[in-house]
């Protein structure tokens, strides 16, 4: 059944917003040189690669100098990458994602395998379910740029406190997946972009 709301609200909101990501798409064109979409390599449901769609918020060629984004001001940003991101606009390419059955519209972020295989036994379990645009830790980390920016170490920071953190909250949705759950965090993360 969740899948049937996958297609359904997936469908629905590239239908709606279309003329949104025109003018997204045009709007990061032309303030900087390059292509609209970014795609990257994350790791999926059991563990197989698939390339994650975002709005492109940084300039061409700057995920070449880490993959972390880091503070407020990261200056790999654009400026209309700075407004696509704090109100997750960028993320809204992955609706197409979802059309595709890579990813649920709820559900763990797709991570990079750099960090995925770091996982121990029991982190795994993240992957046995479709990743997603929206979970518990995308919520309760809204800020995770700025806290990476603080760090004395991003890199290290992200692997050893924030990864398993927001790893807890994945199995939190996981262990307790139904329709109720979905649509919980759904109104959640509208809520979370509302404030």
């Amino acid at each position: 059944m969740i899948r049937f709301f996958d297609i359904f609200f997936s469908f629905l909101g590239i239908l709606l917003l279309s003329p949104v990501f025109l003018l997204l798409y045009i709007s990061i064109c032309l303030e900087s040189r390059g292509g609209g979409f970014y795609r990257q390599l994350r790791v999926g449901r059991y563990g197989k690669d698939f390339y994650v769609y975002k709005f492109r918020s940084m300039r061409v060629g700057a995920d070449k100098q880490g993959l972390i984004t880091v503070g407020g001001r990261d200056p790999r940003i654009t400026r209309i990458g700075y407004f696509i991101r704090k109100y997750k606009l960028d993320e809204l390419p992955q609706l197409f994602n979802v059309l595709k059955g890579d990813m649920s519209l709820v559900g763990p972020r797709p991570e990079v395998r750099k960090y995925v295989d770091l996982y121990t036994e029991e982190q795994r379990k993240v992957l046995s379910v479709r990743p997603g645009i929206t979970d518990y830790a995308s919520i309760e980390y809204v800020d995770e740029n700025t806290i990476l920016g603080q760090a004395d170490d991003a890199d290290k920071a992200y692997v050893e406190l924030i990864m398993p953190d927001k790893i807890r909250y994945n199995m939190k949705y996981i262990n307790n997946r139904s329709l109720k759950e979905y649509f919980k965090i759904i109104f959640l993360t509208f809520w979370s972009i509302v404030r």
